[in-house]
Parts: C-alpha cells; sequence; structure tokens
C-alpha cells in the first residue's frame, strides 16, 4: 500500500499558496485493507475514507470507463492493480493531474510524480485536459470555467477549448442536472476574475446552452452617452468586476449577473434604446432561477434588482409618497439587510460602465437613510391609537384599513420632513 498527496494541495503548492485541504490517493490497497486500519468509509460512487486520525480523504486509486450521457453514466473501477498514472489519467487538468510523496513541503519539485506535464503547464499558466477522456465529463466545461475565473493569467489550451466546443456540438451539457450548474456557477461568481469564466462559457458555446439570456447580451448596443461600453454584455461584465471589487456577496454578484437581461430581448427597431426592460428582466430571471434552482436568498435578490434598479438609480427625482413606494416595493422595512444588497447591487450596475468604475453612488446613502427614517415611525402606537379612535367612532369593521391608512400617511409624513430637512423635498405628496 502506498499513498500520495494529489490535485489541489500539490497545485496550489506549485503557485506559491498554502497546501489547504490535502486529498490522497492510496494504490495498492483494498477498502477492507483500508477499513481493518481504522479508515471510516464516506464514498458514494467510489471508495473514499476519512484517515482515522488527520480525518484527511483518501481514494482508493481507480480507472473510469464511460457508460451513458451526462456526469452520472460511469462505470468506477478500484483495484489494487490500479497504477497511480492510472488514477492521475482519469483527472481534468494537467496541473490537477500531478502527485507528491508523504511529507513534500513544496519545496522541491523533483519528487514530483507528473506524468501528463502539470508542473509545465501551471508555470505557462495553461489550462490543459489531460487527455481525450475530458470530453466524457460535461462538468469539466464548468470546472475549466471555474479555474479559468480563479486563476484569470491562465490561457485555456486551445485543444482543450476544442474538446469543449465538441462536448457542446454532442449534446452533453444538455444532462446537467441543474443543481450542479448552480454549484459550478456559484464557485465561478465567487472566483478574483468570475468574468473569465463566462468569456470561456461563450468562447465555446456553453453559455448559450446554459445561460441563454445572458449569452444574448453581447452584441446588444446600448446608447453611448449612458453606456460608453456600448455593448450590453460587456456592460454585464463591467458589473461583474465592480461587485468583485467591493467584496459583494453571492447573491449581489448574481444579481448583477442577471440584472439587464431584459435588453436581450429587445426589439431591434427600438435599439440602442431599450424601455420597459426591468419589465422583461424582472419577468425572465424567475425562470432562470426555477431552471437552476437557485438558493432562496440569491433568487430573490437577483429578482428584486432586476424588477427595480432603474427605479433606484433615478430615486433622487422622487417626493415622499414615491419614495414609501419604492421602498415597500423592495419589502425594505421587513428585509433592511436584504435592501442593502439590493443598493449595493444597483450600484455594481451604475458603476459598471466604462469609465465609471469609481464614481460614487448617492442613491445607496440616500436610500439607507430613507429607510431609517421610516424605522423611526412608531407604527404600534399609531396603531394603538387608531384602533381606540374606531372603537369610539363604532367603525370596527374598518380597523385594519383605518390603521394601515393611519401607518402609510405617518410614514409619508415623516419622509416628507425628512426631505425638506435635507433639502430635497419635491413638492406636496
Amino acid at each position: 500500500m502506498q499513498t500520495y498527496i494529489v490535485g489541489g494541495a500539490v497545485r496550489d503548492a506549485l503557485l506559491g499558496q498554502p497546501m489547504a485541504d490535502r486529498d490522497w490517493v492510496v494504490v495498492g490497497s483494498t477498502p477492507e485493507q483500508l477499513l481493518a486500519a481504522g479508515y471510516t468509509p464516506v464514498g458514494r460512487d467510489f471508495p473514499v475514507f476519512l484517515h482515522p486520525t488527520t480525518h484527511e480523504e483518501y481514494a482508493l486509486a481507480r480507472t473510469e470507463r464511460k457508460s451513458g450521457r451526462g456526469y452520472r453514466g460511469f462505470q468506477v473501477w478500484a483495484h489494487p492493480s490500479v497504477t497511480l498514472t492510472q488514477d492521475l489519467a482519469r483527472r481534468d487538468l494537467t496541473m490537477n493531474a500531478i502527485a507528491a510523496p508523504p511529507g513534500w513541503d513544496g519545496s522541491s519539485e523533483a519528487a514530483l510524480i507528473d506524468p501528463f506535464g502539470g508542473v509545465r503547464d501551471v508555470r505557462a499558466g495553461v489550462l490543459r485536459h489531460v487527455s481525450a477522456a475530458f470530453v466524457e465529463d460535461p462538468v469539466r466545461v464548468l470546472r475549466l470555467a471555474r479555474f479559468a475565473a480563479r486563476y484569470p493569467t491562465f490561457r485555456v489550451a486551445d485543444e482543450t477549448m476544442q474538446l469543449c466546443r465538441q462536448m457542446v456540438r454532442a449534446g452533453e451539457l444538455d444532462h446537467l442536472v441543474p443543481e450542479r450548474v448552480w454549484q459550478e456557477l456559484a464557485g465561478a461568481l465567487m472566483q478574483p476574475a468570475p468574468q473569465r469564466a463566462f468569456e470561456v462559457l461563450r468562447a465555446c458555446g456553453a453559455l448559450a446552452v446554459l445561460l441563454p439570456e445572458l449569452d444574448a447580451l453581447w452584441g446588444v448596443p446600448q446608447r453611448a452617452e449612458w453606456h460608453p461600453e456600448i455593448d450590453c454584455g460587456a456592460h454585464t461584465m463591467l458589473a461583474l468586476g465592480v461587485a468583485v471589487r467591493l467584496g459583494a456577496s453571492l447573491p449581489v454578484r448574481w444579481a448583477s449577473l442577471l440584472h439587464d437581461v431584459g435588453k436581450g430581448t429587445t426589439a431591434s427597431e427600438m435599439l440602442p434604446r431599450h424601455h420597459g426592460h426591468e419589465a422583461r428582466s424582472a419577468a425572465l430571471v424567475p425562470a432562470i432561477n426555477a431552471r437552476l434552482r437557485v438558493p432562496g436568498e440569491s433568487a430573490q435578490l437577483a429578482e428584486v434588482t432586476a424588477r427595480v434598479h432603474g427605479r433606484i438609480h433615478r430615486s433622487g427625482e422622487l417626493d415622499a409618497a414615491a419614495t414609501l413606494r419604492l421602498l415597500l416595493a423592495c419589502d425594505a422595512l421587513r428585509r433592511p439587510a436584504r435592501f442593502a444588497e439590493v443598493l449595493l447591487a444597483c450600484e455594481c450596475d451604475k458603476r459598471g460602465r466604462q469609465g465609471h468604475e469609481d464614481d460614487s453612488y448617492p442613491p445607496r446613502e440616500r436610500l439607507l437613510a430613507a429607510l431609517k427614517c421610516l424605522q423611526r415611525v412608531n407604527t404600534a402606537s399609531i396603531a394603538a391609537a387608531t384602533r381606540t379612535r374606531c372603537a369610539a367612532e363604532g367603525r370596527l369593521k374598518t380597523v385594519g384599513e383605518s390603521v394601515a391608512a393611519a401607518i402609510y400617511q405617518a410614514r409619508v409624513a415623516a419622509l416628507r420632513a425628512w426631505l425638506r430637512d435635507s433639502g430635497e423635498e419635491k413638492g406636496i405628496a
């Protein structure tokens, strides 16, 4: 029985990064021998075990044979006769197909087992597939995009891009389950340069399969006086880049990615104007979220941002009543933390324009201040006073409507006073 460190830990060490989570491959052993040695089985699809003291993952060396469509159609063979080279050959990229002996600390490349030139590709900054078996697993297209986002200075080898295009043409991506697509997209969005992931997906045709609504934005023009970058797809990538600069959460990055998908459906005779694109975006985003089974927080933030981002940009023009309607449309009083994230996504949109990346965004501070103003309104006392008045006047059947109206008027009055005190009063609402 021989053990080797494999995968990400070796790659990271070569790149001067800490060897975080170490994975191991075991050659020349059986599940029974590992169980007898105190290892705990955790693998569902193939033999993986946890070390009895370090709890690191140890997988038996294995080979795989394609037996169907998609990424689930594999027959796995784990046997003591499987060699380390055979195990490394089934991996996705050469940078992930390097093994190191136990105790390797990253200081010597001479000790590495590198049958597929992974060290060479790491040093050259190339993302390259290990073998032609790359085409057997469509998830690898998404993983390639995620690695491009993680290592933005690395280029994708031409032959690897050709294999990705081949997989797309063969319909392999049609067999990916939504949860896995979302998992890989979410991982790419949280990398240092998520724009690179979408560049790779577009280049091989995968984006048109997975997110056709987003893919449709490239080549669609906008008015140059508002968007110097002109192209809608370029604008979306700039907005995503601002989200990265601001250290935004996954929901904000997802919202930044989808906020303008309605522009891809603008009638050609309207271009470069996009009148009504917010409503079209608001109609498309829920369908995208449902198709990919996007988790609630990210899905909701994207849907709210798509619906209201134009109104938020123009919120400085609103009077007290209109400001209140906007805040209520965002459910800001009940979900203040989410509202703050909506505002951040809107800021990414506004600053995601060529030459405007460093602009300030007054609507965010203004609307957060408006929300604080509303939070100071004592709705409990207003409700109690209104109920007492309704009871005295014998209007018990309409007490609910009366309470709602009284609270609404108190909130409008509070916002009007706030606007007046800040010198922004827009007249009587």
